[in-house]
């Protein structure tokens, strides 16, 4: 069974900056896709990044391209979201996701995706 916690989320103001981080119970590379998704309530869950685990690039959703960045540290089985120059459309619940198995096609897509973490809240005020 796989558990993913994230935390780090919190409050800030625009253009501030926040590092989310997911924990996973096995180690990272027993994973095919890890990635990052968010949901407003009443909106569709929607990913923000996510890569294949044998280290290719990155996907970014157009709307945080060249402001948040997704990492690894395999040491630790934890994946990280570095969010920077923040915006209040940013709010959401943030979600961490993976899958094992499945090749290497890891689209940021929820169907491409098994198993979630709990979610952790950002809020960024004007």
């Amino acid at each position: 069974q796989v558990h993913l916690v994230e935390s780090g989320g919190g409050s800030v103001q625009a253009g501030g900056s926040l590092r989310l981080s997911c924990t996973a119970s096995r180690n990272l590379y027993d994973f095919n896709c890890i990635g990052w998704f968010r949901q407003v309530s009443g909106k569709e869950r929607e990913g923000v990044a996510g890569f294949y685990t044998g280290r290719t690039t990155p996907r970014y959703s157009g709307s945080v391209e060249g402001r948040f960045t997704i990492s690894q540290d395999n040491a630790k089985n934890t994946v990280f979201l570095q969010m920077n120059s923040l915006k209040p459309e940013d709010t959401a619940t943030y979600y961490c996701a993976a899958r094992i198995g499945g090749g290497t096609w890891c689209p940021l897509s929820i169907d491409a995706f098994k198993d979630w973490g709990q979610g952790t809240q950002v809020t960024v005020s004007s």
